[in-house]
């Protein structure tokens, strides 16, 4: 499929399965208006495979050079494994890993897991953001861990701070595939 009829694809899924109108209280604690439900998107069969592309797209756009991604688990996990296997489709390597909130305290005692990302340039994602926490762990997370964290990618940036806040505190880019307006938000 194209870039552009992915990425419309993509944004069509997204209006119709993970934004859900109503007052929420987010992870912030602020309260919005909407919520976006990405792993309704990046979790459906259809739409995964969208992410991966838009996702690629977004990132080989911005002439990033890059062999791994991933990010804090649970919103990132399905982002960073499309762009894995959209990544292999086009016979190039990236693996995937998952940041955990905090080093285990067992076993191997990681907070990183997967393919090891030490001496690596790494890509940290997450579906959404808000204030950029999730983001920010991940990022201190794979820094521990030896990783080159060169970007922080979102599919939906939710103009609340977090690209402002990222990209002071962890100094890397910080890229969206959606913004809010584009949603209709």
């Amino acid at each position: 499929m194209s870039e552009t009829s992915a990425r419309g694809r993509l944004k069509e899924l997204i209006q119709k399965f993970a934004v859900v109108r109503g007052k929420v209280i987010l992870s912030s604690g602020k309260e919005a208006d909407y919520y976006i439900d990405l792993r309704r998107v990046t979790l459906q069969q259809e739409a995964s495979g969208l992410v991966g592309q838009v996702m690629l797209d977004l990132l080989d756009e911005a002439n990033l050079e890059f062999t791994n991604v991933g990010g804090l688990t649970m919103g990132a996990d399905p982002v960073g494994t499309a762009i894995m296997h959209t990544a292999r489709e086009k016979n190039r390597a990236v693996d995937a890993f998952v940041v955990r909130k905090a080093q285990k305290s067992y076993g191997m005692g990681r907070q990183v897991e997967g393919p090891s990302v030490e001496g690596r340039n790494v890509i940290v994602l997450e579906d959404t953001s808000t204030t950029g926490g999730s983001a920010l762990t991940a990022v201190e997370g794979v820094r521990k861990a030896g990783g080159n964290v060169i970007a922080v990618a979102v599919i939906v940036d939710r103009d609340t701070g977090a690209k402002e806040r990222i990209e002071e505190e962890a100094g890397v880019p910080y890229l969206f595939a959606y913004g809010k307006d584009e949603l209709g938000l």
